[in-house]
Formats: C-alpha cells, sequence, structure tokens
C-alpha cells in the first residue's frame, strides 16, 4: 500500500539529538530506559512518600558508546518493526553495529549486542572501544554486592523510602554481563558477535531466573529472534498505515509503536502491570515527567486506542485499577467522602501521591474516567462479566460512586487553569454517564439499582448557554476566557454527550480560539475527531497538523509542549493523536449495541488502513479510500485463546454500522 520507498517504519539520522531527552525511549511493559543513558526504571518500584513519591532510578549496565579511533560514517536507526535501536559505524575495514532492546517476550531482560564485520579481506584484528558512563549507585536505592552468578555482576537492595507511612520499601536485584572495555575481531574472524544482558526482578530468585533464560537464548541463537517474534505478533495484531505524507505516517507509526511499548506483553500475566505514566517507563525519576505517576492520562487518551486492538492489553489497565480499590477507598475516608476516590496520581497503592493537594481533592472527574474505560471494554467484548474481581469492583465503585458523583461544587476540571469551580460541563456529564452505565451493569450484574442513581443523573446540571448556544466550561465560565487544553470539546467525543451541530461547531470554534497553543499536545486531536464529526475533513487536518510541533526529531519522541519542554516521551499527546485516526478517520463509535462507523478522510490522505481492530472475538479490516470504503470481518487466529467469534452484520449506511447477531435472539437493531 505504501507508495513511498522510504519505510515509514524505520527512523535513521547519521546525528544524535542535541537534547538527550529525546534519545529513542526503549520499554517492554516492565523495564524502560533511554539509549545510553545512565538510568532506567521498573514498573511498580517507586521511592519516597506522599507526594515525593517517584519512579526509583535504578542505574542501567548498558551506558555504553561504541568508539573507533579510525574515522568513520555514522548512522542511529529505530526500526520500529522491531523495537530494535542500532548505532552503527562503517569504516573502509568494518562495518560495527551496536544493538539495543527491551526484549519484548520476557521483559525482564535488557540486552545489548555488538556485531563486527569485516568490510574487506585483512590479516590485522579489528578493536572497537565501548565506554561505558556506569555507576552500580542510586539515589532511591541502597545497593549492596551479591555474589557473581553465571559469569555475572549481582547487586541488591531496597529502595529507601515506602509510598505509603509504615509500609515496606520494594527489593531489587539486578545481574548483568560484565562490560569489558572493547571488543576485538580477530585475524582469522570475518565476523563476529557479543552479547551483553541486563536482569531485573524483585528478588534473587527471580533476577537468577531470568539471566537463565537470557543466557540460554543466546546460546541458541534465539535471544533476538524470540524478542522479533514477539514484536511481530504485536504488529500483526494492528495496523494503522496510510498512503498520504510521510511525515504524517510516520507520526501515526510512532505513536503506536511508543504506546505499544508502555504495555505488557501479550503471554505476561497482567496483575504485574504498573499502569502507564505520561512519559512512559523509560521516563519519571524524581522531579521530572510527572515523577512517572500513573494518571487519568492513561484510562482517557492512551487506552482507547490499545483497547479497539488488545483486549488483553486493555485488560491490564482495568486489572491496575481493580488492584487499587483499597487505596482508593482510603483517599475517600480522607477526604471525608463514602465510597472510593480513584488518585488523580496513582503508584503502587491507590492512594493520592500528588504533590499538590488542590489536584488530588479537586480533580474528581477520575472516577468517570475510570469508569468510562471498564464502559468502553465491556461494549467492545462483552466478556467483562466473567473475569474474577469485576464483580467486585462494580459493587464497591458503582455501588458507592454516587458519593463521588454527585459533589459539582469546588471541582477542578480538566482544564487546569481553573479550581474551585461549580458546575464543571466535563466533570458533571462523566458523571451523568458513568451513574448511567451504572444503572445498565447493575441490571446484568442482577443486582438492582438504587433509584437515586438515575435520579441523581438526571439532575445533574451540564452548564449550557441558551443565547449563544454552546457549553460554558462551569458555572461563571465567560466566553473568551483562556483554555489550558481539552475540556468542553471532549462533550461529543469521548463522552458521546447528545447536542445539535451547531452546539457542537460553536463549542469547537469558541474554544479554539482561546486554547494555550502551548498547551498539552493531546488537546488538537479532540479538536480533530470533533471536525470530522461535522465532516470537515481538511479543517481536522489543519488542527491535527499543530501536534507536529510536539515531535522531535529525528526518532518521533513528544514533548508534551509545542517548545520542547514538559514531558517527554509524551504518551498522552500520541494517545490523543492516534484517536483522531482511529476514531476520528474512521469514525468508530463504540456503543451498547453496534460499532458505528463513518470514514472520512482529507484530500492528502490518499489510503487510509486500519487493520485489526477487535469487536466481539472478531477481526475487522477497515479500508477507506477517497471514493471507496471496505470492511472486512475475520476470526480470530486459533491460537489467540479467544472465544468463539460472535456473527456479525455490517449495515453500510450514510454512516456505518456493525452489529452482533445473536444467535437465537431476533435482530432489532437494523431499523433507520
Amino acid at each position: 500500500m505504501m507508495s513511498d520507498p522510504v519505510d515509514p517504519y524505520i527512523f535513521s539520522s547519521d546525528t544524535l539529538p542535541s537534547d538527550p531527552r529525546f534519545l529513542p525511549p526503549l520499554a517492554n511493559g516492565r523495564l524502560g530506559w533511554r539509549v545510553f543513558g545512565t538510568i532506567m526504571h521498573m514498573g511498580g518500584i517507586y521511592n519516597g512518600e506522599r507526594g515525593a513519591c517517584h519512579r526509583a532510578d535504578i542505574p542501567c549496565p548498558l551506558a555504553v558508546k561504541m568508539r573507533m579511533e579510525e574515522e568513520g560514517t555514522h548512522s542511529y536507526t529505530l526500526d520500529t518493526h522491531t523495537g530494535i535501536f542500532t548505532h552503527s559505524i562503517l569504516t573502509s575495514r568494518v562495518q560495527a553495529s551496536q544493538l539495543f532492546y527491551a526484549h519484548r517476550q520476557y521483559p525482564n531482560l535488557l540486552v545489548m549486542e555488538v556485531f563486527l564485520q569485516r568490510q574487506k579481506t585483512t590479516e590485522e584484528p579489528i578493536t572497537v572501544t565501548l565506554e561505558s558512563s556506569f555507576t552500580p549507585y542510586s539515589d532511591d536505592i541502597t545497593f549492596q554486592d551479591a555474589p557473581d552468578y553465571k559469569g555475572g555482576r549481582h547487586i541488591f537492595g531496597q529502595t529507601k523510602s515506602p509510598e505509603v507511612p509504615g509500609g515496606l520499601s520494594t527489593s531489587m536485584h539486578l545481574i548483568w554481563t560484565p562490560l569489558t572495555t572493547s571488543v576485538t575481531l580477530l585475524p582469522d574472524q570475518s565476523q563476529s558477535r557479543w552479547g551483553f544482558l541486563v536482569a531485573a526482578a524483585e528478588s534473587s530468585e527471580s533476577v537468577q531466573a531470568c539471566f537463565d533464560t537470557g543466557l540460554e537464548l543466546f546460546e541458541h541463537g534465539d535471544l533476538q529472534t524470540s524478542h522479533l517474534r514477539a514484536w511481530a505478533e504485536l504488529w500483526l495484531g494492528s495496523r494503522v498505515e496510510l498512503a498520504g505524507p510521510l511525515p504524517l505516517s510516520r507520526a501515526v507509526i510512532g505513536c503506536m509503536f511508543y504506546l505499544l511499548s508502555a504495555f505488557p506483553s501479550l503471554t505476561e500475566a497482567p496483575s504485574l502491570f504498573g499502569g502507564v505514566s505520561p512519559g512512559g517507563l523509560s521516563n519519571g525519576g524524581q522531579g521530572q515527567d510527572y515523577w512517572g505517576h500513573v494518571f487519568w492520562d492513561q484510562d482517557t487518551w492512551i487506552y482507547p486506542s490499545i483497547a479497539l486492538f488488545y483486549p488483553k492489553l486493555a485488560r491490564a489497565v482495568l486489572d491496575y485499577r481493580v488492584r487499587t480499590i483499597e487505596g482508593a477507598k482510603a483517599n475517600a475516608e480522607q477526604q471525608g467522602y463514602k465510597g472510593l476516590k480513584f488518585p488523580w496520581e496513582s503508584a503502587v497503592s491507590g492512594q493520592e501521591v500528588c504533590p499538590d493537594d488542590i489536584y488530588g481533592q479537586q480533580e474528581i472527574h477520575i472516577n468517570g474516567d475510570v469508569i468510562l474505560a471498564f464502559q468502553q471494554y465491556l461494549y467492545l467484548t462483552q466478556n467483562m462479566l466473567e473475569r474474577a474481581g469485576t464483580e467486585k469492583f462494580f459493587k464497591k465503585v458503582l455501588g458507592h460512586c454516587v458519593h463521588m458523583l454527585v459533589c459539582p461544587s469546588g471541582v477542578m476540571p480538566p482544564d487546569e487553569y481553573y479550581y474551585n469551580v461549580d458546575n464543571s460541563v466535563y466533570t458533571n456529564s462523566v458523571a451523568k454517564n458513568s451513574l448511567q452505565f451504572a444503572v445498565e451493569l447493575a441490571a446484568l450484574l442482577q443486582h438492582p439499582a438504587p433509584p437515586e442513581w438515575q435520579e441523581v443523573a438526571d439532575k445533574l446540571k451540564i452548564p449550557f448557554d441558551e443565547e449563544l448556544k454552546y457549553h460554558p466550561e462551569f458555572d461563571g465560565y465567560r466566553k473568551g476566557s483562556p483554555v489550558k487544553q481539552a475540556d468542553a470539546v471532549m462533550l461529543g467525543y469521548p463522552l458521546g454527550l447528545s447536542m445539535s451541530l451547531e452546539v457542537r461547531r460553536n463549542d469547537l470554534e469558541w474554544y479554539e480560539t482561546v486554547t494555550d497553543p502551548h498547551g498539552p499536545a493531546m488537546t488538537w486531536g479532540m479538536f480533530a475527531v470533533g471536525w470530522l464529526e461535522l465532516s470537515e475533513a481538511q479543517k481536522a487536518q489543519q488542527l491535527l497538523d499543530k501536534c507536529f510541533e510536539n515531535i522531535q526529531g529525528p526518532f518521533q519522541v513528544w514533548s508534551e509542549s509545542s517548545d520542547g519542554s514538559g514531558a517527554v516521551n509524551f504518551l498522552t499527546g500520541m494517545g490523543g493523536f492516534l484517536q483522531a485516526f482511529l476514531f476520528g478517520y474512521t469514525g468508530f463509535r463504540v456503543q451498547k449495541d453496534c460499532l458505528h462507523f463513518a470514514p472520512l478522510i482529507p484530500d492528502e490522505m490518499a489510503v487510509l488502513s486500519v487493520k485489526g481492530v477487535n469487536y466481539l472475538s472478531n477481526k475487522l479490516d477497515l479500508l477507506v479510500e477517497k471514493q471507496e470504503v471496505s470492511l472486512a470481518v475475520r476470526k480470530q487466529a486459533e491460537d489467540s485463546g479467544s472465544e468463539e467469534p460472535c456473527p456479525l452484520e455490517i449495515v453500510l449506511e450514510s454512516s456505518g454500522k456493525i452489529i452482533p447477531l445473536i444467535p437465537g435472539q431476533q435482530n432489532n437493531h437494523l431499523t433507520k
């Protein structure tokens, strides 16, 4: 489908970014590292109490740069097909390649391989220097030496301060292949390869088992191969490709790659997953990139694009929230509420770790954001009710959510320029949706909902200006006041609030002019989705083009703000950008009884292909061309572990519907 001879999945340069923050991050849902950096992070490993809690810095033994005395041509390549970053030096005598990857199948392993290959026959040795900046020290973990293990260095320690006062500190073990200062290609060798492993885990037994696995894989030549297989499996499950401008293609692919890198492998137990923070696992140390905490960014901005393709990875997000219920209960008690209060900033316990109290106290829309993620999952899969722990979640969350969702006074909306406001339009709308979903789900669980749930939902005020025909952000908002980020424009999508086309247009036009151009990157994706709802593809593309100011070359690393400041690698912005494609240009809307689609692409995009949408255990492939739309339904692969697909019917109207046909039941959805 790609007409450009350049592979958009490969990001290459002959120089590295001048700002090391934009070096490519490598992650696998468990470990994260920025290439050449001295620090890595591990999911669920934090240091610091309460608001001082942050991802614990773990020293990375792969902080190594390859040097040669002989002048050569350097190249730096991130191959998103494979998740491998390569630094190559080419001289007249040799090609030296240094490969890094966070192992996709065995997520406790980081790997460096060095490969030397002669370019011409000579009888002299060729030596390449490996310059290390690694020191086995951390400000967050008190390390001490353990006996070497199978030729590997072993250190272990504990984080210095637990997240919760009186809690236990977390243990950390590292085993790595000792680094040599150089590698040499002997006179009788035309090529040779060296492998260096890092294994990280929370116990001695686990880290030794992981190191054993790495050694065995390398010995049998399957270390890199198994990594490649795992990435191939991921890409087989999802493809978002387009025929159009190369920067646009690269942006889409880069976003999908980095989002997938933040999630566990398809074979890993989801209980080990520590959630997704705005900067991913490669970032989040003390004082930077939101300290590695988990926000609504995970549930609202990052999750929807993953859930559309990978039910198992989506479940990992939901399981993370289920595991933190006790912390949410403690938050509610501390703030004087019954029920649960999900933290604005979360780490391991689910207790609030936001350094600034006002956000943790007033951004109560987080409860509705979490519930919306569960709602999307149920509508996409219909199998949530069979999962252990899910009924417990809904009894505890939905059974007590009224106490948090009926408090429209004194809140902070998503637009964080304002606080202590009444009747935030987004907060109230997501609360209304949550309560209505609670009523619906209570019936499915055969636990009749208290009548006040629907009564409260009906009474919640959704601010609306009858004269100007638009939604003010909150009571007292003055039209034209500055806005930090997407807020009221999210009422149409993802919240699905019913409104006329005139009102939708007014919301988009009036908020666009006052939104901070240096605000968080995800905002323009929501504007693009809105304009696509109004069938204005060119206007949508113009706004989406604003995102390119946040993409830092050459490795497609996003900054939070367009001037390069803020969090990096800003997965939240990538999530908003991807949603413009997956829910904007396709028009997909995940609803209770069907999956809507209404494709529309701009002039500069000749073809949009979205493959692998997972709906009720069926795989859907959508191809959008200028004059034609085609959608294919195929069964899951036999070894995917999925349930038997539900028969689907596709209805092509001015907008499409994908409707599940339940055997033995009458289909009542085909009326116009």
